[in-house]
């Protein structure tokens, strides 16, 4: 034992230094003040999504021609007033639960899907390997705008849409990550010891594979969470996203830029809304993925 391991006490006796737990140490490398403040910002995000209508102050399709582009602080309407005299601060709160919702949902499937793919494609190889790697290459062919875009025009703008389509072109991240782990993870003694004992096929996967490599699946899942939100809301800027009047940041920046140059916080208020919550959720995904690195 080294002297740095040790400490006198108070006889004079030199006895082990304490070790600080080693899940504290790891949340404060991973965890600094960005991302503490990102994963606090998450949380609130989630808050909203749960708790929009009680929260927000007005009715977000409640006109008032009166209060049109009212400033920001005027009593009543914190965030100000859109051309038609509508609240932002009650049209942000139901945008960030229309964001959320579509992003999370889009992420959930694609995770569900993509992960299964990878287990399977990773583990039986053959076969499985063949058809489920060839086709995440497939849908990585093609830029996911350009598919968006498309499956927008054929079939409607809408929030089913965006679900099923933003689903669909993130199973590739999940797959492929799954897919390198589960060949890593294959290779292991413990999985070689439970087809010994006789565990089968589908216990091994999602029993045995499956929570060995969850730490990677998380952290694409926060870093997906970032670009689902920023899909959507580059399709609602465009109109193929969440159908006006139904609230969307993606929606009201479209609508501020006509009056940006004599009203900019309408065009500013969503803008740096969806800023912070691409950069909370990226933010969140690094703190992931330092505090469930094995190797430090």
């Amino acid at each position: 034992m080294t002297t740095q391991n040790l400490h006198t006490d108070d006889t004079g006796i030199q006895q082990p230094a304490k070790r600080k737990p080693l899940l504290s140490r790891r949340f404060r490398q991973a965890f600094t003040i960005p991302r503490t403040l990102a994963a606090l910002v998450v949380i609130a995000l989630l808050l909203i999504t749960l708790s929009a209508q009680w929260i927000a102050p007005h009715d977000p399709f409640a006109q008032d021609v009166g209060s049109r582009f009212a400033e920001i602080g005027t009593p009543g309407y914190w965030l100000g007033a859109d051309s038609f005299g509508r609240d932002v601060l009650s049209r942000a709160l139901y945008g960030i639960q229309a964001e959320v919702i579509v992003a999370l949902s889009a992420t959930m499937i694609s995770l569900v899907f993509g992960t299964v793919i990878g287990l399977f494609a990773g583990y039986f190889r053959g076969i499985a390997e063949v058809i489920g790697m060839r086709g995440v290459d497939v849908i990585l062919a093609f830029p996911p705008i350009i598919i968006a875009l498309l499956a927008a025009t054929l079939y409607g703008p809408g929030p089913t849409t965006l679900i099923i389509v933003l689903g669909i072109l993130f199973i590739p991240q999940f797959a492929r990550i799954s897919y390198g782990q589960t060949l890593s993870i294959s290779q292991k003694e413990f999985v070689e010891a439970a087809e010994i004992f006789g565990a089968n096929p589908f216990v091994r996967l999602f029993r045995v594979i499956l929570p060995n490599i969850a730490a990677p699946i998380f952290v694409q899942f926060s870093l997906t969470m970032a670009a689902a939100v920023l899909l959507e809301s580059g399709l609602s800027f465009l109109g193929l996203g969440i159908v006006p009047p139904d609230p969307s940041l993606g929606a009201m920046v479209a609508a501020g830029q006509r009056h940006m140059a004599s009203e900019p916080a309408v065009l500013l208020v969503p803008a740096v809304l969806l800023s912070l919550i691409i950069l909370a959720f990226s933010l969140l995904g690094d703190a992931l993925r330092d505090w469930l690195d094995p190797r430090k």
